[in-house]
Order: structure tokens, then C-alpha cells, then sequence
């Protein structure tokens, strides 16, 4: 499973190429080219180096932003909200290099730094008029004649016997020529952001189209699936994630109406109908991580398990996995995918409301391991993601279980999602916790930094083992396991300096 995060890539369809008679530059040296010089001199960051070389162009001119001028489409599809690919051709005049087919190879290697670079373009097409001739497509905007080559190049060239004269090519640009990006540039409104990534689950490309974006969101879908193989239908979310089943409702943009996907990730397939669960691909590696901390013989309890992304790779372990989600489509699919991993056997699954699961099946399983003699005892695992809600269920912990407290080493480790939008994210999301639970986890919790949702909101996980004053009811009648409040501050602060350090010595 990919996530897509940069402009789109082209189609690898070649172009095509216009048949014309190819003329020797001394006698043709356009207007143009002379015109397009002399702009480039007076511009900002470009200055003439003489003869020989005719410009050169400063570093902060990125190669995207000269290709705009020369290989942008055409200017009449601005404001198109129905894709006309054939309104994108287009011609364009390439200076090219006329060679002998058997050296081509050869002479490719030194002339890097001269051929054209554009992705999608060949560089080596057939003379038309010559079957024993290629001609190499060059850079438009480093070589205008013969003596734009530089010096190591020309004593190529003169070594393979090969003339340095610069002839032009029409060359007609075509839809398939054009970056996904550059299309959506050129249509959408000057100014306006671009819509340059989106979410890949199975087939379908998932974006987050703006208000802006909106008049032109089929164009949009259908350019999507167009310039990314393997892509045959374009959704868009249309509200966010309000409901207590935690998907939204999506619009198909473009392309098949088909939501049953199939997505593989960190070696684990998924299977799916992606208008009706939670699936995002973002968060593969906080599933890895998690996964990582856990031992073989340890327990997971998945508080909001959703189709499995976190109970099968840690059943893969050789774990025991408790795995619960409230939505039935969800639930569903988490039996059909445990069966689909041969996990099925490891991993006990519940259709309960989160805290309903806490209370029930997880009460009685802690009260069974943690009353295990301590050579028996596993570590236990607690995730909870639900970012908008899971802190709130905290709460369910509070006195969960009854008799006399197990050794602090035992207790279970919790790892809860949450959203914050403060200036502090981290001490935002320690104190809404310890505020639920009742005490400070200032000294004896990590907070780890998941992703970015957006601007100014982070998704972050907090990671505490539930101190027996929470989980026992009888914990502040019992002396013998009463803690000097300070000294527990202060094992619990070294025992958590470091997540994985602490995760080990609880193993």
C-alpha cells in the first residue's frame, strides 16, 4: 500500500512526433530563439557566459519551473470542468542533434548534461528522412547552436565524427505528455492550490478536495486515474468522520462506483468495502511500531480495532489478541481478514461498544492473568485508537478490577490516540489523560508523535501502565502496596525515559 505525496508521474505513452523537414540552424536561428535569449539575459538569477556558452541559469531556477514555459499545456483549457484530453496538444520546437544510429549509445553517456530530461519524452527518435540517422532530442533551454556545447563535449563529438550543427524538430505534445500536476495547473483557476497527493487503498485514490477544487472534481477524478496505473475509481470525502462507525460518506468522482478493495501492508492483506469501515494508510508504521513492542506470549486488548491492522500482525506473533470494534461492517471484516492472515485461531473478536469491551471481556481476562503466579505472567497491551474519542474512555478503567493488586510490573501498558491542536501537543494530551484517570502522568508516561492531520493538529499516542490506585478498588485500603507518592513519581519517571526501554524491562 502506497501513500502518494508528489506530483503525479506521466504516462509512459510515448509522443507524437510531427514529420518535418529538419533544417541547419545557422541559416534558421529563429527570432524566437534570439527573442527567448535576450529575456533570460535581462532576467533575474540568468547572465550571459559569452560565445561559446550562451547562458546558464542560477541554482534557485528549478527545472519545473522552466519546463512551465516551454511544456505547459496549452493556455485555452483554463476553467475546463469537463476533461477534453484533445484540447492539450500541442507544438513545440525541440532542438535536436543529428547522429548515426550504431553510436547513439555511445555519445548518450557524454551528452547528459545536453539531451532533454523531460520524463515521458524519448530522447533518440528516428530521423524521418533518414533510416540510418537518429536524432537526439536536446535540453531548449542549454543549447541554441553549436556552440552551446561545451568543451568535453564538442571533443566527443569530433572523436565520433559527428557534426555539432543544431537542427529543430516540431514535436506535438499531446495529453499523455503532461504531468497530472500540470494539467490541474493549467485548468484550475491562476493562484489556486493544486491538488498534488491523495490516500491510495486498493484501487481507489481517496483525496480531500477543497472548496475551491469542487467545480472541478470529476476533471479532477478522471485526471487521477488517468496518470496513476492501477487507479480505476477517484473518491472524495465529503464530511469528516462523525459517527460512532468511523467512516464517512465519499462521493465518486470518477471512475468505477466499486468500494470493495484489497490493500496489503507491512506484509499483511486486507480485505474490505471502504465506503462502510476506517482504513487509513498513513498510519502503516504506527501499526509497525506497536507491533514491534510487543513480545510472543503477550496479550492485546484492541479496544477499536477496525478491520485488523493492529490485531494481525501482532497475532502473527504468536500473541493472544482481543480484538473489538462497534461496527458491524467493521467486525465483519476483521473475522474475514483474521481468516485471511490464518490468524483466526489466535485472535478473539467482539462487536461491542468500546467500553462495554473494557468492562466486560477485558475485565475478566485481567482479573484471570494478572492472578497468574509470576512466572506465568504475560505482558499486556492496551491499544486504544480512536483519536477523537479514546481519552474519554479512560475512564472505564477506574476501579475496573477488585481483590488484592498485582505487582506494579504487571500492570497493563495502555497505548491511547488522541487529536490535539494546542501549542503544546504532548502536555495537552498528558493532562486531558490524567485528568480522566485522576492523577498526573506527567512523570510516568511517553508521548509519541504520530503524523500531522493538519494545520496545527496532531495525531499523537500516550503510552502509561495503569497504576494500581486506577485499575484496584481496594488499592488505598491495602498498605502493603501503598507507594510514597514521590518515590512512585520517581521510579515511574525512569522507568518511562524511554518507550521501548520501559516496554522491554515490563517483558
Amino acid at each position: 500500500l502506497r501513500i502518494l505525496w508528489r506530483p503525479f508521474g506521466f504516462s509512459r505513452r510515448l509522443l507524437k512526433l510531427e514529420s518535418h523537414s529538419i533544417t541547419e540552424s545557422k541559416s534558421l536561428i529563429p527570432l524566437a530563439w534570439t527573442s527567448l535569449t535576450q529575456t533570460l539575459s535581462e532576467a533575474p538569477g540568468i547572465f550571459l557566459l559569452g560565445q561559446r556558452k550562451r547562458f546558464s541559469t542560477m541554482p534557485e531556477i528549478e527545472t519545473h519551473e522552466r519546463d512551465s514555459e516551454l511544456f505547459s499545456p496549452p493556455s485555452d483549457v483554463r476553467g475546463m470542468t469537463k476533461l477534453d484530453r484533445t484540447a492539450f496538444k500541442k507544438t513545440v520546437n525541440i532542438p535536436v542533434l543529428k547522429v548515426r544510429k550504431e553510436i547513439v549509445g555511445r555519445l548518450m553517456g557524454s551528452l547528459r548534461r545536453a539531451a532533454l530530461q523531460r520524463p515521458g519524452i524519448k530522447r533518440v527518435i528516428e530521423d524521418p528522412e533518414d533510416k540510418e540517422s537518429r536524432l537526439i532530442m536536446l535540453d531548449p533551454y542549454k543549447i541554441f547552436t553549436h556552440d552551446s556545447f561545451e568543451k568535453a563535449e564538442l571533443s566527443v563529438l569530433e572523436q565520433l565524427n559527428v557534426s555539432p550543427q543544431i537542427s529543430k524538430y516540431n514535436l506535438e505534445l499531446t495529453y499523455e505528455n503532461f504531468k497530472s500536476e500540470e494539467i490541474l495547473r493549467a485548468v484550475l483557476p491562476e493562484g489556486q492550490d493544486v491538488t498534488s497527493g491523495f490516500s491510495r487503498v486498493g484501487h481507489i485514490a481517496h483525496l480531500n478536495l477543497r472548496d475551491h477544487q469542487l467545480p472541478f472534481k470529476h476533471l479532477i477524478g478522471q485526471v487521477m486515474i488517468d496518470k496513476n496505473p492501477g487507479i480505476t475509481s477517484a473518491v472524495n470525502k465529503i464530511n469528516n468522520i462523525d459517527n460512532v462507525y468511523r467512516n464517512f460518506h465519499m462521493e465518486v468522482l470518477s471512475g468505477e462506483q466499486n468500494m470493495m478493495t484489497k490493500v496489503r501492508e507491512n506484509k499483511y492483506t486486507y480485505e474490505f468495502d471502504f465506503s462502510k469501515v476506517y482504513w487509513n494508510p498513513r498510519l502503516s508504521t504506527e501499526h509497525s511500531r506497536i507491533t514491534e513492542l510487543l513480545k510472543p506470549g503477550d496479550v492485546l486488548f484492541d479496544v477499536f480495532a477496525g478491520v485488523g491492522p493492529f490485531a494481525i500482525p501482532v497475532a502473527k506473533k504468536n500473541c493472544t489478541v482481543f480484538a473489538n470494534d462497534l461496527n458491524p461492517e467493521s467486525h465483519k471484516w476483521l473475522l474475514h481478514n483474521c481468516k485471511l492472515n490464518k490468524v483466526d485461531q489466535k485472535v478473539k473478536i467482539f462487536n461491542l461498544d468500546g467500553k462495554d469491551f473494557l468492562q466486560g471481556p477485558v475485565k475478566e481476562e485481567l482479573m484471570q492473568l494478572l492472578g497468574l503466579s509470576k512466572e506465568r505472567k504475560p505482558s499486556v497491551h492496551i491499544v486504544m485508537n480512536l483519536p477523537a474519542k479514546a481519552i474519554e474512555f479512560l475512564s472505564a478503567f477506574k476501579w475496573l478490577l477488585d481483590g488484592q493488586p498485582c505487582s506494579n510490573e504487571f500492570l497493563p501498558i495502555v497505548h491511547c490516540y488522541s487529536f490535539s491542536k494546542d501549542a503544546n501537543p504532548a502536555e495537552d494530551v498528558r493532562q486531558r489523560a490524567g485528568a480522566v484517570l485522576g492523577i498526573s502522568l506527567e512523570a510516568c508516561s511517553s508521548v509519541h508523535l504520530v503524523r500531522n492531520v493538519a494545520p496545527n493538529k496532531e495525531m499523537l499516542c500516550i503510552t502509561f501502565q495503569i497504576p494500581a490506585a486506577v485499575l484496584y478498588k481496594n488499592q488505598t485500603k491495602n498498605p502493603e502496596n501503598h507507594e510514597d507518592p514521590p518515590l512512585k513519581r520517581q521510579r515511574t519517571a525512569e522507568a518511562f525515559s524511554d518507550e521501548k526501554t520501559q516496554i522491554a524491562s515490563n517483558t
